[in-house]
């Protein structure tokens, strides 16, 4: 029983390698593109708790206090993904976001540039004209530098299928064709 433990355990321990190596990859790749230029940076809000609920009920757009709000994590997750792109010295051209107020207080936060808060940046299945909007949007960029859009979790997914972490960036690029669309090129943990 100890052997078949121990196996089982170096069996999982060397399944894991590769994915850290893919892990590496595609943080390195995302930064490549982005200080590149002509990619598109995805940022979810940094933490805003009690994290999957959404806002409370009869939240209101241009009131804070109504709102679901980024916490001192939060903001420390925002200032961090902002000194990371000035650290690999990415060229940012535009910054929107979702007016929700997490969202906002990250774009700032991050420091990068003035923002635009946008009702597109805030799109998901279920608003299916602004994700329309949103994803001609960013299959239409092409820099020369980086546009970033801080936005939620549902509007990640709705464009790559995927839910990120809070402060994560997903890092995508126009597809090439005729057909307008997005592809992903790699995410990048956020760092507190």
């Amino acid at each position: 029983m100890a052997l078949i433990l121990r196996l089982t355990l170096a069996a999982l321990a060397i399944a894991l390698l590769p994915a850290q190596g893919v892990a590496a990859d595609d943080s390195e790749d995302a930064w490549a593109a982005l200080v590149k230029g002509g990619s598109v940076a995805l940022v979810r809000h940094g933490n805003a708790p009690p994290g999957h609920g959404g806002d409370p009920p009869g939240f209101k757009l241009d009131d804070c206090t109504t709102q679901r709000n980024m916490d001192d994590r939060g903001r420390a997750q925002a200032r961090a993904v902002g000194e990371a792109f000035r650290k690999h010295a990415v060229r940012v051209d535009r910054i929107i976001s979702s007016p929700w107020c997490r969202c906002l207080e990250t774009a700032r936060l991050m420091a990068l540039g003035p923002v635009e808060s946008v009702m597109v940046a805030a799109a998901s299945d279920r608003s299916p004209d602004r994700l329309a909007a949103l994803k001609q949007i960013v299959s239409d960029w092409r820099g020369p530098g980086t546009l970033v859009v801080v936005t939620h979790a549902l509007t990640v997914n709705a464009l790559v299928g995927f839910m990120p972490g809070q402060a994560e960036t997903v890092v995508i690029r126009s597809k090439a064709g005729t057909k307008p669309g997005v592809e992903e090129v790699g995410r990048i943990p956020v760092t507190e």
